[in-house]
C-alpha cells in the first residue's frame, strides 16, 4: 500500500462518503480521533492500526457500522486546539485522544462528549479525572505511566555508562508531564551521583544548540522524556546523540527501533489496542465516569546493540538478559 493512500485511510471519514454508510442499512456510530503526532509517522500508523483492528475484533468496521474522523496535529498546539473544536462540532459518539495536550483542549470545549485517552501520564494531576478508580466526568482511558518510572531512565543511564556524571533531560516545560518527569529525575540524581539539567524542546534550533553546548564537557548523557514534542523531534534528537556520541535513554521502543540506544517504557501499541475496548463499551452504553483509568500492563526494555557498538558501549550482560528486545 502506498504511503499516501495509507494516510488517507488513517484520515477516516474523508475516505467514506456518508451515502455509502447509509446503504449498509445499519446504524453508523461516529468516532473522533485527535492525535498530537504526525499522520505519516510509521509508529503512529502502527498504533492507530492496532486501535482500528481492536475495534474490528469487537464488531466495529469502517464502512459498515463505524465512521472515524481523524485529525493529526503534528506537534502544533494551534492545530490541536483547532482540531479539537472541529471534532466536538461533529458531535461524535466518542473521541479517542492521544496525550495530555489533546485531552486538555477537548475538555475545555466539552464536558458531555465521551473521551477515551491514551498516553496520558497523570490524568488526576492534570485535572482530567477525579480519581483513577472513579473518573467522574466524560473522560477516562489509559495512563502512559506513573512519574516514578522516570527515575529508572537515570538508573539505566548510569548502569550502561558508569562514568556519567552529567545528564541533560530533554523535556517539554509547557506541559505538566514534562515538569513531572524532570522533577522525579532531579530528585533521584544525587543518589546516583549525577548532575541533571533540563533542555527544552520547543523547536529544533533550540534543541540542537542546547545539546551542542552540553556535549562540550565530558562524562555526559541524555535522557529523553515522553511527550509530543520529543516525539516530533525524535529523528533530530537521535542524530544529535550519535553526532556527539552521547549515551541516551529513551521512553519507548520507537527510538531504539529507529537507531536510538536504549528505551524503557510501556508498550504503546498494546495501549491503543486496549483503548478500543473502552470505546466499544461506551458505544454500547457505558459511561466514561464509571470506567476506571487503567495503568499499563506491559513495560518493555529495548536495546539497540548496533548503536551501542557505534558509541563504544559494552552493554552489561545482566541488562541484556533482562531485555525484552535486542536489536542487532
Amino acid at each position: 500500500m502506498r504511503r499516501r493512500k495509507f494516510i488517507t485511510l488513517l484520515g477516516g471519514g474523508v475516505a467514506w462518503p456518508l451515502a455509502a454508510y447509509a446503504q449498509q442499512g445499519e446504524r453508523v456510530r461516529q468516532i473522533g480521533v485527535l492525535d498530537t503526532n504526525a499522520a505519516d509517522d510509521p509508529d503512529v500508523q502502527a498504533r492507530h492500526a492496532a486501535f482500528l483492528q481492536g475495534l474490528q475484533q469487537l464488531g466495529w468496521t469502517e464502512g459498515r457500522n463505524l465512521r472515524v474522523d481523524a485529525r493529526w496535529a503534528a506537534g502544533s498546539t494551534a492545530d490541536t486546539r483547532r482540531y479539537a473544536r472541529e471534532l466536538v462540532a461533529l458531535a461524535p459518539d466518542v473521541i479517542r485522544a492521544t496525550g495530555s495536550s489533546a485531552v486538555g483542549p477537548l475538555l475545555e470545549i466539552t464536558r458531555t462528549v465521551p473521551i477515551v485517552f491514551v498516553i496520558v501520564p497523570d490524568p488526576v494531576g492534570a485535572g482530567f479525572v477525579d480519581s483513577l478508580s472513579r473518573p467522574g466526568g466524560n473522560a477516562t482511558g489509559f495512563m502512559q505511566f506513573e512519574y516514578s518510572l522516570s527515575a529508572k531512565w537515570l538508573e539505566l543511564l548510569k548502569q550502561i555508562m558508569p562514568r556519567v556524571t552529567r545528564a541533560a533531560v530533554l523535556r517539554d516545560a509547557a506541559i505538566t508531564a514534562g515538569i513531572g518527569q524532570f522533577a522525579v529525575i532531579q530528585s533521584v540524581a544525587p543518589s546516583v551521583g549525577v548532575e541533571v539539567s533540563p533542555i527544552n524542546v520547543r523547536d529544533a534550533r533550540e534543541i540542537e544548540r542546547a545539546v551542542a553546548v552540553f556535549a562540550r564537557s565530558a562524562n555526559g548523557g541524555l535522557i529523553v522524556t515522553a511527550g509530543p514534542l520529543t516525539a516530533l523531534h525524535r529523528e533530530l534528537i537521535m542524530t544529535l546523540a550519535a553526532r556527539y556520541k552521547l549515551p541516551t535513554v529513551y521512553p519507548n521502543r520507537d527510538y531504539p527501533a529507529g537507531g536510538g540506544l536504549i528505551s524503557y517504557g510501556p508498550d504503546l501499541v498494546d495501549q491503543f489496542r486496549r483503548a478500543a475496548s473502552y470505546v466499544d463499551r461506551i458505544l454500547r452504553g457505558e459511561k466514561p465516569a464509571d470506567l476506571p483509568v487503567q495503568a499499563p500492563t506491559k513495560y518493555d526494555l529495548v536495546i539497540n546493540l548496533k548503536t551501542a557498538k557505534a558509541l563504544g558501549i559494552d552493554m552489561p550482560p545482566m541488562l541484556l538478559a533482562r531485555a525484552d528486545e535486542v536489536i542487532e
